[in-house]
């Protein structure tokens, strides 16, 4: 079956109307570009200049911002939706049970499961879509527009395969497979994906569909270790909570949201990137159970820092208070 009619069926099957890829139109457009650039007949053929007798959005120049637009919408419902599953997974107490009641959700891993399928496929498609439309757009027209695309849309953070909360649906599969939940007849979420522990240094590895695999590093890259309690920036890198503070020159007791907004991530030099940082919160679970020794060391590490920084914070809160 064609990708096109796979999409099509894909979309057409959801129980609720979901933000897409208008991926047949576009690939309309683009086959229209074609039979004009590439007619005989036509003046600016020669010249590889694509332009069509009735004007098209690729010709009037709406064809990449309209695309943008629809990926925008792609990322942005994906993560509303991974973040409310994941807080769903990881509520406990009464605020779960009250979760549980105001979603109307069946209290079983197995219905988490099924909805983190679901989105992981929603992601996959859509990727796979957008790759096709870029890869059609530059062998049509002689160009790399497509692939200078694909960079601008990673900078402006709506690659959908960048996406902090895909990292943590990798962990939750992990955490979840790790548990009793294995001998529940529940979906996978990923197939092939793991945790690799090479030389010490964990990453974490899977492999999706249509010759897309995913590989993160996860050593911080400012104290050289395995990252702990992680927080990934929203450029995508991921740092330790700590050391991510120290680059943003903050403490943890402020926390990232007051960083200001000139402060740079320490590996790709982009400003602004602190504010809208997400604690990876399932990625930690899974970490902590599979470096069980490194977690309790630098645990107490940490503790005595922040207890310091906590100790720091408030003498200075009280001599501001005391006009000193």
């Amino acid at each position: 079956m064609k990708f096109c009619k796979k999409y099509q069926e894909y979309m057409q099957g959801q129980e609720k109307e979901l933000p897409g890829v208008e991926f047949k139109k576009h690939k309309k457009i683009l086959k229209k570009c074609r039979s004009d650039l590439h007619s005989h007949n036509h003046p600016d053929a020669v010249l590889n200049i694509p332009t069509c007798p009735h004007c098209c959005p690729v010709c009037d120049g709406t064809f990449f911002p309209s695309l943008l637009n629809e990926m925008s919408a792609v990322v942005g419902c994906f993560n509303e939706r991974a973040q409310k599953l994941l807080d769903l997974h990881l509520a406990t107490g009464f605020r779960k049970y009250f979760i549980w009641c105001k979603g109307k959700v069946q209290g079983n891993h197995v219905a988490l499961i099924q909805e983190g399928k679901d989105l992981v496929t929603y992601a996959m498609i859509h990727a796979i879509a957008i790759r096709k439309i870029l890869k059609k757009y530059d062998k049509i027209h002689y160009s790399k527009q497509g692939q200078a695309f694909k960079s601008q849309a990673q900078s402006m953070h709506i690659e959908i395969l960048q996406s902090p909360w895909l990292c943590e649906l990798m962990a939750f599969h992990i955490n979840l497979r790790e548990t009793s939940v294995k001998r529940q007849k529940a979906p996978s979420l990923f197939e092939g994906c793991a945790l690799i522990l090479k030389d010490d240094k964990p990453s974490l590895s899977c492999e999706l569909f249509d010759s897309i695999k995913l590989d993160i590093d996860l050593t911080c890259s400012i104290c050289l270790d395995t990252v702990f309690d992680p927080v990934s920036l929203t450029c995508g890198h991921i740092f330790c909570y700590m050391c991510a503070c120290s680059a943003a020159s903050v403490t943890v007791i402020d926390g990232l949201k007051v960083a200001e907004p000139r402060e740079k991530c320490p590996l790709c030099r982009e400003a602004g990137v602190y504010e809208g940082a997400v604690h990876l919160e399932e990625l930690n679970i899974l970490l902590s159970r599979s470096c069980r020794e490194y977690w309790e060391t630098r645990l107490q590490t940490e503790r005595t820092e922040r207890i310091q920084q906590a100790k720091e914070h408030w003498e200075t809160q009280c001599r501001a208070f005391m006009g000193v």
